[in-house]
């Protein structure tokens, strides 16, 4: 029976798997053509029915106008459009919704009035299903419309409508009369409506709606639209009576929204008014003081739209100056804390994490920038922070502090017709004042630090300090609203004076050893101070801080500078600034910043006396020790606060740092090595010429190094000196002396006092720019080697030179003065002119003659086309001064900078103010001291009779006094010529001394060794003959023939 073979075996088998394969796949296709059978026969009935369900609702909404359809009919015909509904319906949902509204609106018959089947037993529930329905696909197309565009304009205002309608029972008319009785049952209905589309997303339908019709330049929501929404917004809330997860919802999604307050109150006021009958304000202020709350939301809302919540409270607050005022420890902590929020997230600089926000600046976290439209609107709100009306609410502890007055002598006009005078400007106030003087403010102590009213205006200061610290594109704005105000800064100094027992200084030291929160809001009131009265004093002229002495009086900044000169002292001093890091590093750059800017200031015009930024516990012995063992306490006092150090000693220190950069390089004579000499000859006809020709191309170092002159005479011949520095130091002398000729048009002098600047019209020469740098490095050579020269410059000039108009408090129109004063007092008239100066017929450029011809030069592009006006004329008079002393000349400068700074590194005139920095270039300006002179020179005529100026080489004293003088200054008797003359011997000084002369050197002349600062006279028989002879050699200036 089994007799097949092994092959007809699995052939048997696989012919029997391949049936069974077969028999499945059968099965499987009939079943999948069954089920696909009935998918396409449901299909088709679905399409059939719904065609058959649209064609009856099309038919029922044909005759809806001429007809009154009751309640139970809408009712029907809304549940089978609900049961098929989708997109391609949304016409015929339209039009249900206007018949429900139609329903809604007539007059005395119950049963057309859609809510009344509210009432029926059988259809209650089915309704309430049905409503909640119909209203969250109205809140769905909602989300999708367009305000702007007409068409979605209408449709939007239909669907708040039915929002409207059926979350209240206000317009239903059947709670009207004999109804009463039934509205707290409807009114139960409507909140469960209003909790179901809560559930459901309401408030953020709402959010993207007013987003869509808000956040842009111009809103597209009408006054109408607008009252709807916010109307649906509050209903839950007051329904709920304001619980928190509601209130959550209206901060997260509603006063989220970029300026929404600002656009309730301008097109909606009825609103706003709602809003303060509710009292909103005060209950968010006490949502947002509990912690976790404002944590919440800030998470929620992230950083763009935590700021349009903080705008919108802010503006809230300035609508509700009672609540502000009650609420006001509240309140400043909720915006503070909403705008650390913001700040853990603001960045320094751009990367690949960060974004661009107009206001925070570079933000780490996602930026909305489809908000970025309606940033201007929320920058306006958030400004209210620091206008008036908000700060004076604020810091109404520190303004009702009445300053100790004196009365004046002579006392002047009355002047209290003019308090009531409108103000006009931050400049004008200052003609407004009282005619009583104050007292000046100084520490005296007395208030505990612990107090509320302490407690209260530090948090204020911690409140403004995060701003400025957050909002870092509106910092400007933030400071010159803080300064405004005329009396806020000297009386918040005031409140400083008083705290601690002894007032100011010790308090704040302790402070800054003490890491508790108390002394963080100490610090945080001291640092708002220091960065308010810096910004003030930067942007106030010199009229207005010496004249007029808006806000402080100038005594007060002398106060003010020897409290922060102590402060910044003892942090470096004390060792504190080497290990500060975050908020005690930004202490102390703001009030170092405060004192450089009062420093900088005293500069330009003293206002305090001569030791007033010295500091006489500080010993410079000690002082250079510590740097040479590089101490780095001893460096950042050098670097932050060189001041305090005696000028003599920065004059040393800047010397021994010239002489070891020399050892360095190998340009000072050893035991072992001599340094390289570079030789040049120089026709004195053609001095200029030949110095440039042979000096600029010679390496840096060379002309650090030493540099051997030969003098060529108007003959042709070689000039018998032998150059041991003085003929070099001649040389530079007569060299510098004839570039910094005005004569030459390399520089020109400033009116007035005459000092020097780049020409502006330099380029007639062909080589201007190679000149200047050349110039550059001779007056760097002269300083290298301690030579004084006489070139009196500009101090806007210095500065450039120095770096200072690169610091961030740099400002053109301080600097004016130094250039042309007349040309200031013009500029800062028209920031003073109360009227139009439109009038005045000015634009945004400059009209100057260049050799007689006219040349019109725009301060921006087409500003030539730009008309000046009261809004831009600030602007106007920085751009002004920015072009006379920096546009103009930049070129020239920057040339003169590249060849000055090749031999002076910049970072040693760091120690040095501008004034300083003219006093190494030009040495002391003051009378030659004799009696200095005589104390260091040997003189071996006359030892108790005065030495005359005709003795000298220049026209200055040295910069330290003759006693610096390298080698010191003396004068030789001599009996033989210069060439016979072998030095001074035991014979020669006998007879100096005794008058005992070989014979009468009548024609004889006197003579120098500049290079060993030795005068050399021939011993004359009378003084007569002396001071002729002279005033001979020194009228003549010919060299060494002379002799």
């Amino acid at each position: 029976m089994f007799s097949a073979t092994q092959s007809s075996k699995s052939e048997f088998l696989d012919k029997a798997r391949q049936a069974r394969e077969e028999r499945k796949g059968y099965k499987e296709r009939e079943r999948a053509a069954t089920l696909i059978q009935a998918l396409v026969r449901r299909f088709l009935c679905r399409c059939k029915l719904q065609k058959q369900i649209r064609k009856e609702v099309d038919d029922f909404f044909q005759d809806v106008g001429t007809t009154k359809r009751n309640a139970l009919s809408i009712f029907k015909i809304a549940r089978k459009l609900l049961f098929i509904f989708c997109q391609e319906d949304k016409l015929r949902f339209e039009k249900l919704c206007r018949s429900i509204l139609g329903s809604m609106e007539v007059e005395n018959e119950p049963k057309v009035w859609y809510v009344s089947l509210a009432l029926s037993k059988d259809l209650t529930i089915p309704w309430i299903k049905q409503i909640k329905d119909v209203l969250w696909v109205s809140c769905n197309f909602l989300k999708k419309l367009k305000p702007d565009i007409l068409q979605d304009n209408k449709l939007v205002t239909l669907y708040l409508t039915m929002l409207v309608t059926f979350t209240d029972t206000s317009t239903w008319k059947i709670v009207r009369g004999k109804g009463e009785a039934l509205r707290p049952a409807l009114t139960r209905i409507c909140e469960n409506i209003m909790g179901h589309l809560n559930q459901k997303g309401f408030y953020s339908i709402l959010q993207i709606l007013l987003t869509n019709g808000l956040a842009r330049s111009r809103p597209s929501l009408t006054k109408g639209t607008l009252t709807a929404v916010f109307t649906l917004a509050l209903r839950p809330v007051i329904a709920a009576h304001f619980s928190d997860n509601l209130l959550r919802s209206l901060l997260i999604h509603i006063m989220s929204v970029p300026a929404v307050v600002s656009h309730i109150n301008t097109i909606t006021p009825e609103c706003m008014a709602t809003i303060q009958t509710h009292d909103l304000l005060r209950k968010f202020t006490l949502f947002l003081s509990r912690e976790e709350q404002c944590v919440d939301i800030c998470v929620c809302l992230e950083g763009s739209h935590t700021l349009c919540l903080l705008g919108n409270l802010i503006h809230l607050g300035y609508l509700n100056e009672k609540v502000l005022e009650e609420e006001a420890n509240h309140f400043v902590k909720d915006l503070t804390d909403m705008l650390s929020y913001c700040q853990r997230y603001v960045s320094q600089k751009k990367s690949n994490l960060t974004h661009w926000h107009p206001v925070l600046g570079w933000f780490s976290q996602t930026v909305d920038y489809g908000l970025n439209e309606s940033m201007p609107l929320v920058t306006k709100q958030l400004q209210y922070l620091w206008g008036m009306p908000v700060i004076r609410t604020l810091f109404s502890d520190v303004l009702s502090k009445k300053l100790e007055t004196q009365e004046p002598t002579p006392p002047p006009q009355p002047t209290t017709s003019q308090n009531n005078l409108p103000v006009k400007s931050l400049f004008k106030r200052a003609f407004q004042k009282s005619a009583s003087v104050r007292n000046i403010l100084k520490p005296v102590g007395g208030r505990r630090v612990d107090s509320a009213e302490v407690q209260k205006v530090c948090s204020i200061c911690v409140l403004y300090q995060t701003a400025l610290t957050t909002l870092t594109q509106i910092r400007l704005q933030i400071l010159t609203g803080l300064t405004y105000l005329d009396d806020l800064l000297p009386k918040l100094w005031a409140f400083i004076c008083e705290l601690g027992p002894q007032g100011g200084l010790k308090l704040f030291m302790e402070c800054l050893n003490n890491d508790t929160e108390e002394s963080k809001q100490l610090l945080a009131m001291l640092m708002l101070f220091c960065d308010c009265s810096r910004h003030l004093i930067t942007i106030l002229d010199d009229i207005e801080v010496y004249e007029e002495q808006i806000s402080f009086k100038t005594e007060e900044l002398v106060t003010i500078s020897s409290f922060l000169n102590t402060f910044v002292y003892k942090m470096v001093w004390d060792g504190i600034l080497e290990n500060a890091k975050g908020e005690k590093l930004d202490l102390f750059h703001s009030v170092h910043g405060w004192l450089m800017v009062l420093y900088e200031r005293d500069c330009r015009r003293r206002f305090s006396p001569d030791d007033n930024w010295l500091r006489k516990d500080l010993k410079p012995s000690l002082l250079f020790q510590e740097l040479e063992k590089g101490k780095r306490r001893a460096q950042l006092l050098l670097q932050y606060i060189p001041h305090v150090i005696p000028h003599k000693n920065r004059v040393l220190l800047f010397r021994n740092i010239i002489t070891k950069e020399k050892e360095t390089l190998g340009l000072v004579e050893t035991s072992s090595a001599s340094p390289h000499v570079t030789h040049i000859t120089i026709r004195r006809s053609r001095m200029l010429e030949d110095g440039y020709d042979q000096l600029r191309r010679l390496p840096v170092n060379s002309i650090k190094g030493v540099i051997r002159v030969k003098f060529v005479n108007d003959l042709g011949v070689d000039e018998a000196g032998i150059d041991q520095d003085g003929v070099f130091k001649e040389f530079l002398e007569e060299i510098i002396k004839k570039v910094f000729n005005p004569a030459l048009n390399l520089f020109k002098t400033t009116s007035g006092n005459e000092r020097l600047y780049p020409s502006p019209t330099s380029y007639i020469h062909e080589n201007h720019l190679q000149l200047f740098e050349f110039v550059g490095k001779m007056l760097g050579k002269a300083m290298y080697e301690g030579i004084v020269v006489d070139v009196p410059f500009a101090s806007f000039f210095l500065s450039q030179v120095m770096g200072h108009h690169h610091s961030t408090f740099y400002s053109s129109i301080d600097e004016l003065p130094s250039l042309d004063s007349e040309f200031y007092k013009n500029l800062t008239s028209i920031k003073r002119y109360d009227g139009d100066v439109g009038d005045l017929g000015l634009t945004l450029s400059y009209d100057e003659d260049v050799m007689g011809q006219l040349v019109c030069h725009e301060l921006i592009p087409g500003g030539k086309t730009m008309q000046v006006t009261n809004e831009n004329k600030i602007s106007y008079i920085h751009l002004m001064a920015h072009f006379r002393m920096h546009t103009q000349i930049k070129e020239q400068t920057a040339a003169f900078i590249r060849g000055y700074r090749s031999i002076i590194n910049p970072e040693w005139l760091h120690m040095f103010s501008t004034p300083e920095v003219q006093r190494l270039v030009s040495g002391d300006n003051a009378e030659i001291d004799l009696d200095d002179l005589k104390c260091v020179t040997f003189d071996p005529f006359h030892p108790d009779q005065p030495l005359h100026m005709s003795l000298l080489f220049c026209s200055r004293p040295p910069l330290l006094g003759f006693a610096y003088l390298k080698p010191p200054f003396s004068i030789r008797c001599v009996e033989v010529s210069d060439d016979q003359d072998t030095g001074d011997t035991l014979g020669s000084v006998l007879r100096g001394f005794f008058t005992i002369r070989k014979k009468e050197p009548g024609g004889r002349l006197p003579t120098s060794s500049t290079c060993f600062n030795l005068l050399k006279l021939p011993n004359y028989s009378k003084k007569s003959i002396l001071r002729d002879k002279l005033r001979y050699a020194i009228s003549m200036n010919t060299g060494f023939e002379l002799s």
